[in-house]
């Protein structure tokens, strides 16, 4: 990460105006300022609001502990640090004013991390990613519930379990569901080899391979840009800047990958034996993902909720962007669990950590099944009375029986996008007042704000007032009129960079304190350099269906480049057997699996591998076009003018400026 010099820095902060000074002494080494004092006042409020005397969670999050590891990093095969438990370790003691105090106590808890036993013959890997690994001893090996987001982690956790536990082989493989942090370590735990064997169950949710691929293939640039913002990737960890994202620790940047699922659960319920452990599976399609599953284990009267439950109020709609998720159905399967696995005394997800105990889980259960129904039905009840989605996020205010109970604040999911995202779910993105239906796009609409308000200077008056006054919310909606307007204007920018600054000290939500950190970091120092290296997802890649990958060629073409052309390409895998058409018409590609068409323009025999590796960066167009691998049959320059009508972002646009 690139930082200014002390010298620039200070000219910069000085530009800022004498009404508001952010001099060297109120700002952290990432120019991070200082908390105000309506943001110190706001964040005592919620001090006196909530029953922090309470320190069950904190028994409960150490319970079973067998082993830790204080001093636990994970490298990828660079040396770059992926994950680095040691860099929150400032996270003790009472909240600091620039941090939410009901976030620092999630905060806390999401750092307790090691090897943990729920109940003997199921143990936990806390603390190693995002999501938790959990282990489950069957007759001959260990099933392997949920295998982390990269092969580093899975790998670093598999192997700390083998330190303190036996060392047996992984006999199956659960996928609760079709999120990366649940699936993106498998070949951390099983190599490729041993999974096409066939003898190893790998079982998953119907629907598993389609979502977890298209989620990650289609948008995935645009969504692994945004997911920067949510998961605070470029944020440094410290009190002023990057603590916790509410659901765990962190996002590990490592490498991706996938095993395709061979046992699939498709009813509720169904039962099964793996390994000699007895299992039934609930099957939650279009919850908190488009294909999930949890499942009860009556050897150990254990429920494993997945993540259809949690201890914060999730994401209904997610801000890296997702399909939006139904909150009706979502509490339905929750109120299904309760019926079918309620007297379970144990309960485990695949994140944060158990609890014991028969009435403590139907209390958490209920409680989380009655979030998500209130906020479902409390929307649709105001839309229904003419409110437009941010009248009803203003006014939404859960009960307190639901708003005090810490496993459903919104560490994660906020009241705020999820009740808009219950709107978009029914409504859509228009909320019915014709002036929001054609507007100007944001730098047009910019420039006619910036005019009638009376210019830069007189806005920059004003915004300064707002600011002092504690009003950040409204200095953010005016200022980003002023930056979008005048993109070059750096008292505009570090004056949005203070307000952004603010709220996210005072997020209770840890993805709002991410975006809004990272909002003001790159307003200060621009975008990052690089965007998501797609060749870290190559293993993935590799296992994702090839009319997937056809599909995400679709939607790099260049539209307005490729009108009036026409091409039709035959493309031979040499290595798999399979054979496909493109065709370029009307601006748009076509794919189908078929034998080669005769007349194409182009012909290519070349191996899957080297396709993948050319899409995701990992070979270069020239190293490909000359490779063994590859032959070509017709015009080499046709091919290569086709390549060319095909876009090749970075993922390092611009969010918070023009």
């Amino acid at each position: 990460m690139k930082y200014m010099s002390a010298i620039l820095l200070m000219v910069m902060l000085l530009a800022v105006g004498a009404c508001t000074p952010e001099t060297a002494e109120d700002s952290d080494a990432s120019g991070f300022s200082a908390p105000t004092e309506a943001t110190r006042e706001m964040n005592a409020r919620v001090r006196e609001e909530l029953p922090f005397d309470n320190r069950d969670d904190f028994e409960e999050a150490r319970r079973g502990l067998i082993a830790s590891a204080p001093d636990l990093q994970i490298k990828d095969a660079d040396g770059v640090v992926i994950w680095d438990m040691p860099s929150f370790n400032f996270i003790d003691g009472p909240a600091p004013a620039s941090v939410n105090p009901s976030l620092w106590r999630q905060a806390q808890l999401n750092n307790i991390h090691g090897l943990f036993e729920v109940t003997p013959g199921i143990y936990q890997l806390r603390g190693f990613d995002l999501a938790n690994m959990t282990i489950i001893e069957g007759n001959r090996g260990w099933i392997i519930v949920d295998p982390l987001t990269s092969l580093e982690t899975a790998s670093a956790a598999l192997a700390f379990a083998g330190q303190h536990l036996e060392r047996r082989p992984v006999t199956a493989i659960i996928f609760t569901h079709s999120h990366i942090d649940h699936f993106g370590g498998a070949l951390g735990v099983l190599s490729a080899d041993e999974a096409t064997q066939g003898s190893v169950p790998i079982i998953a949710p119907k629907g598993f391979m389609d979502e977890a691929t298209s989620e990650n293939i289609i948008a995935g640039i645009a969504m692994g840009r945004r997911a920067a913002y949510q998961f605070g990737r470029n944020l440094p960890a410290s009190v002023r800047g990057y603590v916790d994202t509410g659901l765990g620790k962190r996002v590990p940047f490592g490498n991706f990958g996938i095993l395709a699922p061979n046992t699939i659960v498709d009813r509720t319920p169904q039962a099964m034996t793996v390994d000699g452990v007895r299992f039934v599976f609930q099957y939650t399609p279009e919850s908190e993902a488009p294909a999930e599953l949890t499942f009860y284990l009556p050897d150990f009267n254990a429920f494993c909720g997945a993540e259809i439950v949690s201890r914060n109020m999730h994401n209904i709609y997610t801000l890296r962007g997702a399909k939006v998720r139904d909150a009706l159905k979502w509490s339905h399967y929750i109120n299904e669990a309760i019926d079918l696995f309620g007297t379970a005394d144990i309960y485990f997800a695949c994140h944060h950590w158990p609890i014991w105990g028969h009435q403590k889980i139907i209390n958490f259960l209920e409680k989380q099944r009655d979030l998500y129904q209130y906020i479902h039905d409390q929307t649709m009840r105001l839309a229904n009375a003419g409110y437009t989605p941010r009248e009803i996020a203003e006014q939404m205010e859960l009960p307190a029986s639901l708003g005090t109970f810490f496993p459903n604040r919104g560490y994660y999911g906020t009241l705020s996008h999820n009740s808009k995202a219950v709107y978009q779910a029914y409504l859509g993105w228009y909320d019915g007042n014709p002036a929001h239906l054609n507007p100007l796009p944001p730098e047009a609409s910019a420039e006619r704000y910036v005019a009638y308000m009376g210019g830069a200077d007189e806005i920059l008056v004003k915004a300064r007032q707002s600011f002092d006054k504690g009003d950040y919310r409204w200095v953010a909606e005016v200022l980003n009129h002023l930056v979008f307007a005048e993109p070059d204007n750096q008292k505009a920018k570090l004056l949005l960079a203070r307000a952004y600054d603010q709220l996210g000290y005072q997020a209770e939500s840890g993805v709002w304190r991410s975006v809004y950190l990272t909002a003001a970091h790159e307003l200060r120092y621009g975008v990052p350099d690089k965007g998501l290296d797609m060749a870290k997802a190559y293993e993935l890649l590799k296992r994702t269906p090839l009319p997937k990958f056809f599909d995400s060629m679709a939607v790099r073409l260049d539209g307005p480049a490729a009108a009036g052309k026409t091409m039709m390409l035959n493309i031979i895998f040499t290595d798999i057997g399979e054979s496909y058409v493109i065709t370029l018409q009307n601006a748009v590609l076509h794919h189908k699996a078929a034998p080669p068409a005769p007349g194409a323009d182009v012909t290519l025999k070349i191996t899957h591998d080297l396709f993948v590796r050319m899409l995701t960066g990992r070979t270069d167009l020239k190293e490909t076009l000359f490779s063994d691998q590859l032959q070509v049959s017709g015009s080499r320059m046709d091919l290569l003018r086709f390549l060319m009508l095909l876009d090749r972002p970075k993922g390092n646009f611009n969010i918070v400026m023009p």
